[in-house]
């Protein structure tokens, strides 16, 4: 129960995150805001790790990898808040929610996992809900939407490396990690498109670094009691406050479109899920 309860508290601060970048791209560089989240989040991670994991931040075995992945998640975060300066949050995370099935159909490759007929169509069926989400042909396809089916592929990837990770490094170690590499680069990029923040949206920028950190603190909590694939689906459950938030603060409600492509997603999303429980079961 403990598990249930961390992975819901992460994943219902999370998309608080979302709404503050949201406000702040209307006036802010993508890239800036990008930079906010990471240094913020690492300025306030390092101290928690530093006085209550100290002993468990062993460095990487696989270091190339780790900077790897921490490449790969701020690609996917500059995507991201791009796609939500432009489309609805909503539309930004269904398209996103394709992370599963990218995992699923780059696993025998990369992972050398066994995927079967099943899971093959489950992956078919959830890409066939992300076109019913961007309907090409039907409706002009912007940049943002396409930024945001990247966001879902790159963090597919992100994914898989965890997975890769996971057998040699500890959690915390690779979050410090990917928020350091992260925050580096966009340290690097940063003064050249920097726009001066007021106080109000300096205490926004700061106010993302907390809510992502709480978040995947909470998700790190869940994962002390209970393995990541039986958690898996939960992560769905973050649409729920996306879309409160884009409705009461932006006026952005879901088409009928949206909603038919995110529970075909959704749907796929549980089925391989619950799949790669049941195989390592038997």
């Amino acid at each position: 129960m403990k598990a249930i309860i961390f992975s819901l508290l992460g994943w219902m601060v999370l998309p608080i995150m979302d709404g503050f970048a949201k406000y702040l791209s209307a006036d802010l560089p993508v890239l800036q805001i990008t930079w906010a989240r990471y240094f913020f989040t690492v300025a306030f991670t390092l101290p928690v790790m530093f006085f209550f994991y100290r002993k468990q931040l062993v460095w990487s075995d696989k270091p190339k990898l780790q900077i790897v992945r921490g490449l790969i998640l701020l690609c996917a975060n500059v995507c991201f808040f791009y796609s939500i300066s432009v489309i609805s949050l909503a539309k930004a995370l269904t398209l996103a929610f394709i992370a599963p099935l990218i995992v699923t159909a780059f696993s025998p490759i990369l992972l050398g996992e066994k995927v079967g007929l099943r899971r093959w169509t489950a992956v078919t069926i959830g890409f066939i809900g992300s076109l019913v989400v961007i309907r090409p042909g039907i409706v002009e396809i912007n940049l943002a939407s396409l930024a945001a089916l990247g966001t879902g592929i790159m963090y597919g990837f992100y994914l898989i490396i965890t997975r890769k990770l996971s057998t040699s490094d500890n959690p915390l170690l690779t979050l410090l990690i990917t928020g350091l590499v992260g925050g580096l680069i966009a340290s690097v990029i940063v003064p050249f498109i920097w726009v001066k923040p007021s106080l109000n949206q300096w205490s926004m920028m700061a106010a993302i670094g907390i809510f992502a950190c709480i978040g995947h603190l909470f998700l790190i909590l869940s994962l002390k009691y209970a393995d990541a694939s039986k958690l898996a689906p939960l992560g769905y459950t973050e649409i729920i406050p996306n879309v409160i938030i884009g409705y009461y603060f932006f006026g952005n409600f879901p088409d009928n479109w949206t909603f038919l492509g995110l529970f075909i997603i959704i749907f796929s999303g549980i089925y391989i899920s619950r799949r790669e429980i049941s195989i390592k079961e038997t």
